[in-house]
């Protein structure tokens, strides 16, 4: 068996398998952005990577990017490293490389500034709401029809540029808030990658923090 039937195959079986979930939080791959409001959906992905004992040391896809398994399910957690604006170049071409469809096997998670700190809302599809990242997404995956968890951090205060707020820090209270929702997220996808979304969607749209 040749080298490239070898690799052939084993794309395949991770998208025919029915079991392969791209999960990509969003964000920007500097040292100055880390734990921005902006960045919430890498720390979701860190999270996961920890609890799951995912290692996320591969850098393929411009993205760095852990394979594991959470909750029984085969899963890719991907960090993409293109910035927040061009997300869609390297989930793109993820779900291209392992033949998954975005509808099916595709999870996004990223930051929300309509939603409290604390609060999280999942999505089977939906527009992308201003954001940017998810712009992005839809336009190089050609849909709108992927699951996504939203991460609130709060609306933009009167008199602030959108721009620094979202690349702001969060304050003591708010990052308590947002590790809060960070673990219900983990639950969340542990719902989802079994084929729970409306379970999820049951159990975390209704909880509220302030």
């Amino acid at each position: 068996m040749g080298f490239l039937h070898v690799l052939w195959k084993k794309r395949t079986d991770m998208a025919e398998d029915g079991i392969m979930y791209v999960i990509a939080g969003l964000g920007n791959p500097e040292r100055k952005y880390e734990n921005t409001r902006h960045n919430v959906g890498f720390d979701v992905i860190d999270a996961l990577a920890g609890k799951y004992n995912i290692s996320m040391n591969v850098r393929k896809h411009r993205a760095v990017c852990g394979s594991g398994i959470v909750e029984g399910v085969k899963v890719l957690l991907v960090k993409p490293q293109t910035y927040m604006n061009l997300s869609g170049d390297s989930i793109a071409e993820v779900l291209a490389f392992y033949k998954c469809s975005a509808a099916k096997n595709l999870i996004v998670v990223f930051d929300d500034i309509s939603l409290a700190p604390g609060n999280i809302r999942i999505r089977k599809k939906g527009s992308a709401g201003g954001h940017n990242g998810v712009k992005s997404i839809i336009a190089r995956t050609g849909t709108d029809a992927f699951a996504r968890i939203k991460i609130g951090v709060g609306e933009k205060p009167d008199g602030w540029d959108l721009a620094d707020y979202v690349l702001g820090h969060f304050s003591k209270g708010e990052r308590e808030m947002v590790d809060k929702a960070a673990a219900d997220a983990i639950s969340a996808v542990g719902y989802m990658v079994n084929g729970n979304t409306d379970q999820a969607m049951n159990e975390f749209n209704t909880k509220k923090r302030e």
